[in-house]
């Protein structure tokens, strides 16, 4: 029932010790099953009392079917203090599209604001090369999120590891990213690509939308002309977004 499945042997043995000291400060979380209880929420201090030689641990006992199981895991991990940018993004996106939730929703939930739900869940349309920089802690999310402003994958890769081993600061990153993105605009210019510029100001937008009406929005652009996506999951949520938007519903 765990969602998370990597662990740090360091942060762990810490904990380990913190335990052997203290002894556990907040209980686990487990259901009954046939012959036993299963975890819930908690393994990592589960493992890390075991490492301190408990024989025993408090727990919380919760009769719970499969789904609140999984959403209680789920939100038990997001409220960790360790847990580094990109588990926290896939653990938004998880919560979002298995449960049907907005990102109001997802946010009420976690006790987080929905903007910082709205910008974590961004992260996870990096590449997989830029998500492990963030999560082996290279790159900071702050980069991480600027660097979004780039269209194609294998831009982003170069800025992440230009910002990286130039060591620069977010605000260095704003300038690379807009140099990055004004050649590619050139480029276009002469009929050879379309414009990152441009399509970074569209991700931008989108990325506002997406902050102010906490929903996915799509946002298309071509010459003057396009259309703006609102997605809503209930009559709520549209009402919800209906009065973020001033309109007052017949």
């Amino acid at each position: 029932m765990q969602p998370r499945t990597g662990f740090d042997d360091e942060s762990l043995n810490e904990l380990a010790e913190s335990i052997r000291e203290n002894g556990i400060m907040q209980p686990l979380v487990v259901r009954p099953r046939e012959g036993g209880y299963e975890l819930i929420a908690g393994e990592r201090r589960w493992r890390a009392s075991q490492m301190a030689g408990l024989a025993r641990v408090p727990v919380i006992v919760r009769d719970v079917d499969d789904q609140t199981a999984l959403e209680l895991a789920l939100i038990e991990n997001l409220q960790r203090e360790d847990l580094d940018p990109i588990e926290e993004s896939k653990g938004y996106a998880q919560l979002m599209d298995q449960f049907d939730l907005t990102q109001e929703e997802v946010a009420t939930r976690v006790g987080k604001n929905r903007a910082t739900v709205a910008n974590a869940l961004r992260l996870a349309k990096l590449p997989a090369e830029v998500q492990a920089y963030v999560r082996d802690g290279m790159l900071s999310s702050g980069h991480a999120k600027v660097i979004l402003g780039l269209k194609e994958a294998k831009d982003q890769v170069a800025a992440a590891k230009r910002v990286i081993k130039k060591e620069l600061s977010v605000r260095a990153t704003e300038d690379l990213v807009s140099e990055l993105g004004q050649a590619d605009y050139t480029k276009a210019k002469r009929g050879k690509a379309k414009s990152a510029a441009g399509e970074a100001h569209i991700q931008n937008l989108e990325a506002k939308l997406q902050e102010r009406l906490g929903t996915k929005v799509t946002l298309r652009y071509r010459k003057g002309k396009g259309s703006v996506d609102i997605k809503f999951f209930n009559d709520e949520d549209l009402q919800r977004i209906l009065e973020t938007l001033g309109v007052e519903a017949d």
